[in-house]
């Protein structure tokens, strides 16, 4: 994969940046998202894209401080934070370009957070040349954290120095899959069909947290994430975290996940078998070309005045 890149991907950050980085983060879950968790008053919630896309005065708040705190450990690294961009989308064409490229949800769950919900995040990740090398899934309720950089095993880091290797599920056949799906943002002439695939697996849920859900899949307590939705916040901590623990990332057509893409479908999985199996579940979401039609053959005037 790092052939085609204008340098090799290295791992991002020591293990002092890498504590630097995470004390940032508690520091803003600490300082603006637990005070205001279940205190929110309406004028402290507003809509983006529609009446499910909710932003808090949390996240832009978080988002600002975390943002600070990273420009200051690296001055000249581009910085893609989801209210920040949501604003200013161009910004996003810059992350194929960028040696060093870090995203972040400041509140991933926001609708959770918003209603009063537990699940919900914040999510950290370092991009290089839009390839995902490092992610941070911050739980602030429980104060631990998932992360991973593309070179070390997936760790959860808890209160009291508890840390513990993770490992993804052994998967298996798709009646014994566990899963997540995002409904609603599948295309709506294609949703009856999702629906008809839903009790050929064990359980099929969505947390409206890809925080949670990767953190899950991460644990070995889920077997594959569909994604429908892609953005540079939301996705790329997580594929680091899954595919470290033993995920297989991809998406669903079979190309290469990047954390640049805006387009299509991304699946992770428990490993290569199993993303095999959930993919052709799934395989009625991908648009087939049109089968090209053979030109007609036209009669010639001999053939006519025959």
């Amino acid at each position: 994969m790092t052939d085609s890149l204008p340098m090799p991907i290295t791992a991002p950050l020591t293990n002092a940046q890498r504590t630097q980085l995470l004390n940032l983060v508690r520091r803003a879950a600490k300082a603006e998202i637990m005070p205001r968790f279940r205190l929110l008053d309406t004028h402290q919630i507003g809509t983006k894209t529609g009446p499910e896309d909710l932003v808090t005065i949390a996240d832009k708040a978080a988002e600002a401080m975390i943002t600070r705190g990273i420009l200051t450990m690296f001055p000249n690294a581009l910085i893609i934070g989801e209210e920040h961009a949501s604003d200013n989308p161009d910004i996003i064409d810059k992350i194929a370009e960028a040696e060093l490229c870090f995203t972040i949800d400041p509140v991933d769950g926001t609708w959770n957070y918003a209603k009063g919900l537990t699940c919900f995040g914040v999510m950290v990740s370092i991009l290089r040349f839009g390839n995902p090398v490092f992610g941070l899934l911050y739980d602030p309720v429980m104060n631990d954290v998932i992360w991973a950089d593309d070179q070390s095993p997936a760790m959860m880091i808890g209160r009291r120095g508890f840390k513990r290797k993770l490992s993804t599920s052994k998967g298996g056949p798709v009646e014994n899959l566990t899963g997540y799906v995002p409904l609603s943002l599948i295309p709506e002439d294609k949703r009856m069909e999702m629906v008809k695939t839903f009790p050929r697996f064990e359980r099929v849920n969505s947390l409206r947290c890809m925080m949670q859900e990767m953190r899950m899949l991460t644990q070995g307590n889920a077997d594959f994430i569909l994604t429908a939705k892609l953005t540079p916040w939301d996705q790329p901590a997580g594929v680091v975290t899954a595919r470290q623990a033993g995920a297989h990332v991809a998406m669903l057509d079979g190309s290469d996940y990047r954390g640049d893409l805006r387009e299509g479908y991304m699946l992770a999985a428990c490993n290569v078998e199993t993303w095999g199996r959930v993919r052709d579940m799934f395989d009625f979401l991908i648009d087939k070309p049109a089968a090209e039609e053979e030109p007609a053959v036209e009669e010639t005037r001999d053939a006519a005045d025959a």
